[in-house]
């Protein structure tokens, strides 16, 4: 133990005497040494590097030890021309620069005068050989020639080594699991980042653009056509915090001084495909069809100076999901008419009501017959039990644009600037969750996001470089019932809700397919993050310093009116035209929440060219992840007394913080690359590091109140000023203006704790 800690302080104490070397950058360097033919370093040499596509050109000089750095490249092709009193000019072309990355340019220069120019070819290092940093780079070129399904870059991950995950995205909870796992990390560990700035939805920490909205379709897209490239990092240096996974970090394309653009058609459809397994051949064909379709464009506004570059993708899907299901048929709708009509209680009107709009669609498998009891007869022996084939019908349209500026006024300021919008609105049945099975119960699905942000880099001086980001980002999505215009009371079942939770409720008779939308729904949120972040690079002699400091602010609102539409349980069919529900339930209370987050980081690293071979980096980063607060004092605590009882922790407005703030999470970065030969061929890597994950929101708020054999947590409960409660089924038939819900649940509140005498019920969570 006391070893490590002189460890840590050294590493501390080495940094600080270093002086300090992008947050998350989305630009990359070049670097290298200057020489004569004899090995002899050359100090004050010139060295200029100029992106043959915008003439953007920054220039700097040789340290003592004759070494250069040049951070802070927009990502492109650069030409790098070195020259010194005495020494014939050297010109190196075609000096690649990706995202996050170190292009190393060793330059030899020979005598003769400054006015002669050599072109250097074949010393451009094919490896780097600079960072210990893994990962692996797909650029526009590599993008553009892989054929990824749906157009989704998510997909692009898995062609990174150390990537591991479904790349369909197919689970039993779209979105909950994280969209991969790298290296063994937590799905949910991952940074994504969109020109070197916050991309993250804070609900799930799942990326915002092209986060699962229905089924694992993606809600937004980003176009393929505006990313320029695509960076996969691990085992990251010090500039790189909020998670220990994997950082995702994507770069958007800029304008050149010469036009390009782009045009994409996509066009799919099933006819040629394969049936469903529940598209049975009695029926018609399922179908389906999907067009994805847009353009891009970019170019020069004033020549070397300012660019822009606009993109837009849309897509149109639309189709049947096939399925089997057992439903009444008009021989049991007249027998338990009879049989309910000749009963004390007799028929139901606004049952007969909800019956006269046709909720179950008459059957289509021959030799299939229904039960009053609520089953159904196979049509053969051997087969299914189920007298009707489903065909929902299901739509995705999505619109997503992105636009981006870049403006180099003088060698010395370069800004940037970017704005993504995302719009979509999907329709899916939702049939895991008990609901949707028959049409018009869907789950709608409404999602909206954008992403705007902000880049000044300045150059201090031929060593020093300082950027500025500012970034907002916003996630809004809704799952909504199909139904969700319309009001139950208006046939006389009266749920007692307001609009925003109009829709059936949820009706189960005997097994026939269940009426309403799932009982999740409506809800809804709006996740917004604020981020500021400001890097400083600095060389100093071999160092390649770098500090900087970031902020983010995460907001989360939310609805999670889950079973607020209530649900109603029916024996058979005969109970049903009665109105006696055998069971049933309704949510209650006040659901919204408004979550928040302060989050800071601070961070100092160096990268020490110790020999020409040999680059030791070093970092350390410290993080606060603020505590989670919600903006009405609506988290509450429920801690044992010593006395066998609960009790409310905090004054009427909820506790004054769910827990203890974490002050000690820093996270010290060893690494070293070394090039045994010198050639830049071969590379041995090496890397230690700790690393701290920012947790996501839905750890808080999404507890959601179903009953309960789920247990909430800080956000909904039984009591406090937003308390949630639930209500059962009335025991009197249904009858037009009678409320279908009041009585108290014999559960007491959500947490299975009765709120007048804080003790444990029977059954209790």
């Amino acid at each position: 133990m006391k070893s490590t800690r002189s460890l840590l302080l050294f590493v501390v104490v080495f940094l600080l005497v270093a002086t300090f070397s992008p947050a998350q950058t989305f630009r990359g360097t070049i670097l290298g040494s200057v020489t004569d033919t004899s090995g002899a370093v050359i100090p004050g040499a010139t060295v200029k590097v100029r992106n043959v596509d915008t003439g953007l050109e920054r220039t700097t000089q040789t340290s003592g030890d004759g070494s250069y750095n040049v951070p802070e490249l927009p990502i492109g092709t650069y030409n790098v021309t070195c020259s010194q009193s005495g020494f014939q000019t050297a010109l190196t072309k075609g000096v690649a620069v990706d995202v996050a990355a170190e292009s190393r340019i060793d330059v030899v220069l020979k005598p003769g005068q400054v006015a002669q120019e050599v072109e250097v070819t074949g010393e451009v290092p094919q490896v780097d050989t600079t960072s210990d940093t893994l990962g692996g780079i797909l650029t526009s070129k590599t993008i553009e020639s892989i054929p990824v399904n749906g157009r989704d870059y998510t997909k692009l991950i898995y062609t990174n080594a150390g990537v591991a995950g479904s790349p369909d995205q197919i689970t039993d909870s779209p979105g909950s699991f994280g969209v991969f796992s790298m290296n063994g990390s937590r799905g949910r560990a991952n940074n994504f980042l969109l020109d070197g700035t916050d991309m993250n939805d804070g609900f799930r920490n799942d990326p915002a653009i092209n986060e699962a909205g229905v089924f694992s379709d993606p809600a937004t897209i980003l176009p393929l056509d505006a990313v320029a490239e695509l960076h996969v990092l691990s085992n990251f240096q010090a500039e790189y915090g909020r998670n220990s996974g994997a950082v995702v970090n994507i770069v958007t394309k800029s304008g050149t001084n010469n036009w390009h653009g782009t045009l994409l058609e996509y066009w799919r459809s099933g006819e040629l495909g394969a049936r469903n397994y529940f598209n049975i051949r009695s029926q018609p064909k399922n179908p389906f069809l999907n067009n994805q379709f847009g353009g891009s464009v970019g170019g020069p506004i004033v020549k070397d100076k300012l660019f822009f570059f606009a993109d837009y993708e849309g897509q149109r899907e639309s189709g049947s999901q096939a399925g089997l299901t057992c439903v009444p048929d008009a021989n049991v709708i007249a027998q338990a008419k009879a049989m309910a009509a000749s009963s004390p209680t007799g028929l139901s009107q606004p049952i007969l009501n909800l019956l006269a709009r046709n909720p179950w669609p008459a059957p289509n498998i021959p030799g299939a017959s229904a039960n009053v009891d609520g089953t159904c007869n196979p049509p053969a022996p051997g087969a299914a039990a189920d007298n009707l084939a489903t065909s929902i019908p299901f739509s995705n349209d999505v619109d997503s644009v992105i636009g981006k500026i870049d403006y180099n006024p003088s060698t010395n300021n370069n800004f940037t600037g970017r704005y993504y919008f995302g719009n979509s609105n999907q329709s899916f049945p939702f049939a895991q969750l008990a609901g949707g099975l028959l049409p018009g119960f869907n789950t709608v699905t409404p999602t909206r996001v954008q992403l705007a942000s902000f880049s000044w880099v300045k150059i201090v001086n031929p060593s020093q470089v300082n950027e500025a980001r500012f970034v907002w980002n916003r996630f809004t999505e809704g799952f909504f019932p199909q139904d969700s215009d319309f009001n139950p009371a208006s046939i006389g079942i009266d749920t007692g809700v307001s609009s925003y939770n109009y829709g059936l409720p949820k009706i189960s008779v005997g097994s026939f397919a269940i009426l309403g939308s799932s009982p999740s729904v409506p809800r809804q949120r709006v996740d917004s993050n604020w981020e500021f972040v400001d890097d400083y690079s600095w060389k100093i002699g071999r160092h390649d310093v770098k500090f900087g400091y970031q902020f983010t602010r995460t907001t989360i609102q939310i609805i999670q009116d889950s079973n607020f539409r209530g649900k109603l349980d029916f024996t058979d069919f005969t109970s049903f035209l009665e109105g006696t529900a055998s069971s049933g339930s309704q949510a209650s209370g006040y659901t919204k929440r408004h979550e928040y987050q302060n989050d800071d980081g601070l961070y100092i690293q160096d990268s020490f060219r110790w020999t020409p071979r040999l680059t030791v980096n070093l970092g350390l980063r410290w993080d606060y992840f603020g505590v989670v607060g919600e903006n009405n004092d609506f988290f509450y605590q429920l801690q044992p007394t010593g006395g066998g009882t609960l009790q409310q922790v905090g004054g009427p407005g909820g506790p004054s913080k769910l827990y203890q703030p974490d002050w000690k999470n820093f996270a010290p970065r060893v690494g070293f690359a070394w090039d045994p030969t010198g050639k830049g061929m071969t590379v041995l890597r090496a890397g230690y590091g700790v690393y701290y994950d920012a947790f996501s929101q839905d750890m808080f708020l999404a507890h959601v109140p179903y009953n309960c054999t789920f247990c909430p947590g800080p956000a909904y409960t039984g009591v406090g000023a937003a308390p949630i409660t639930f209500l059962t089924a009335s025991t009197s038939p249904i009858t037009a203006g009678s409320p279908v819900f009041g009585s108290a649940s014999p559960l007491g509140d959500f947490f299975g704790i009765d709120p007048n005498i804080r003790t444990p019920l029977p059954n209790a969570c």
